[in-house]
């Protein structure tokens, strides 16, 4: 195969990491959807309990996905940008991805008081989960509201962080997006 048929290599992130990625954006989507879709069945329902259960779930899933990325992260090389974006670009996607780990890790530990603050019983894909917290009915109220404005604050930076991938592959034409796809490393 000559060298002008061969597929082009680009700079990418560990197919670990990618993975790690692309599946932590599949569970937040569930987790959201869970959410935010409660509401079709009515409180006490069977569905509904079923729903919170799931969202439960997928948010510790969320935390252990996210454990696991960190240490890949750390463990494997961050490919470069090319062509480099400017440096105010690259302090603000640091802000944003610090962000977004911050919600990745604040939110299930969030929702995991919570639900110990309200003396709801929880399990983790069928394993009881420690009890972090005595129940206090005020707290868990207190941290379900906080859980769900931070929640809300994710849209945003979720959406940002999409946004910023968009931009970079459609107006600055640089490989910021293609460095978490799939297919062969440079």
């Amino acid at each position: 195969m000559s060298p002008s048929t061969t597929t082009p290599r680009f700079p990418r992130f560990a197919p670990t990491l990618v993975a790690l990625h692309w599946l932590t954006l599949l569970l937040m989507i569930a987790v959201y959807a869970l959410m935010e879709l409660r509401g079709i069945y009515p409180r006490g329902s069977a569905e509904r309990t079923a729903m919170a259960h799931w969202h439960f779930t997928l948010g510790l899933t969320v935390l252990v996905v996210t454990a696991l990325r960190l240490v890949v992260r750390l463990a494997t090389e961050r490919p470069p940008i090319v062509p480099p974006p400017p440096v105010w670009q690259e302090k603000v996607a640091l802000v944003i991805e610090v962000l977004l780990y911050g919600l990745l890790i604040g939110l299930p530990i969030l929702g995991w008081l919570t639900v110990n603050a309200r003396d709801v019983p929880a399990s983790f894909w069928g394993l009881a989960v420690p009890q972090l917290l005595a129940p206090d009915k005020t707290l868990g109220d207190t941290l379900k509201e906080v859980h769900e404005t931070l929640a809300t604050v994710g849209y945003f930076l979720i959406g940002l962080h999409a946004a910023a991938a968009l931009l970079h592959h459609y107006v600055q034409r640089d490989n910021t997006l293609g460095r978490m796809g799939f297919g062969p490393r440079a």
